[in-house]
């Protein structure tokens, strides 16, 4: 077993003993084909670990049989030895991630929300009315490249989504949760462009629970009201394929995106907080 599949294993045990993932998807891809930069070992065994990724992000997980070691400490040391403008993302905000931030003299930098909503919740989940000059339809072999110029207009300034390339859609795209029916678009009638889209997914082996994967509106298509009705149109598949519950992450200082989902019923579930080196 790789020192990649190692601390992946070990994300999967920290999963269950904190109730909150410590690797994102991103993460999770990453690993499976580049070599962790931040690995500790103990008799000859993984016991902690990081991933760096290109921007600086990083994620650690330690076994929690191998807890209370100061093994989170040495690694944050270790990384910003390196990179002293990194910056770590604690999911779930745990109570020990902050007290690990503080202690390295970091401060929290950014908030990603995860809300959530139960869909037999008010109000109701119902298929919207497209606006007049615009078509919804589903994803067909040939809409990659296009749906990709959407992302990098929809998110030019996000830290992640808006760097996806054609390679990291092909990735997701081969995964067993993948439906090109999950992935909605709505089309300018006069153009024939994307104008905006919504990807939901349904993890494999988790047919409960289905997530607001990405939505995405073209910025010269904002004032048609796309965001929400592309949302709804989201929401309104996942139901049809009988999920309970839907999720969705946002960022925390994303206003309108948060007003607009408070509207659709979802509430505040739990917090991902990064953190920095003050200064950094």
């Amino acid at each position: 077993m790789t020192a990649a599949e190692e601390l992946l294993s070990i994300a999967e045990r920290a999963t269950s003993y904190d109730g909150v993932e410590p690797f994102s998807e991103q993460t999770r891809l990453a690993l499976r084909h580049t070599a962790p930069e931040h690995v500790i070992t103990s008799d000859g065994v993984v016991v902690a670990g990081a991933h760096v990724a290109d921007d600086g992000a990083v994620e650690l997980v330690v076994d929690p049989a191998h807890r209370r070691h100061g093994f989170a400490t040495r690694i944050v040391q270790g990384v910003l030895e390196q990179r002293p403008s990194a910056r770590f993302w604690a999911h779930g905000d745990l109570p020990a991630a902050q007290a690990l931030a503080a202690s390295a003299g970091m401060t929290a930098v950014r908030n990603l929300w995860r809300m959530s909503r139960a869909v037999e919740a008010a109000p109701p989940i119902e298929s919207p009315t497209v606006p007049t000059g615009f078509t919804a339809r589903t994803f067909t072999a040939g809409d990659e490249d296009a749906w990709l110029d959407l992302n990098r207009r929809a998110f030019a300034h996000h830290p992640e989504q808006g760097r996806m390339t054609r390679a990291d859609f092909d990735e997701r795209a081969a995964e067993p949760w993948w439906d090109p029916a999950g992935l909605i678009l709505v089309v300018d009638d006069a153009t024939g462009e994307l104008a905006a889209s919504h990807w939901t997914k349904i993890e494999a082996g988790q047919h409960d629970t289905g997530e607001v994967y990405v939505v995405a509106v073209d910025p010269g298509h904002q004032g048609h009201g796309l965001g929400k009705v592309v949302t709804a149109l989201g929401l309104a598949h996942l139901a049809a394929r009988g999920v309970i519950h839907i999720d969705l992450y946002v960022e925390g200082d994303n206003t309108a995106a948060v007003a607009t989902y408070r509207r659709l019923g979802f509430a505040s579930d739990s917090v991902d907080v990064m953190y920095a080196a003050l200064g950094a």
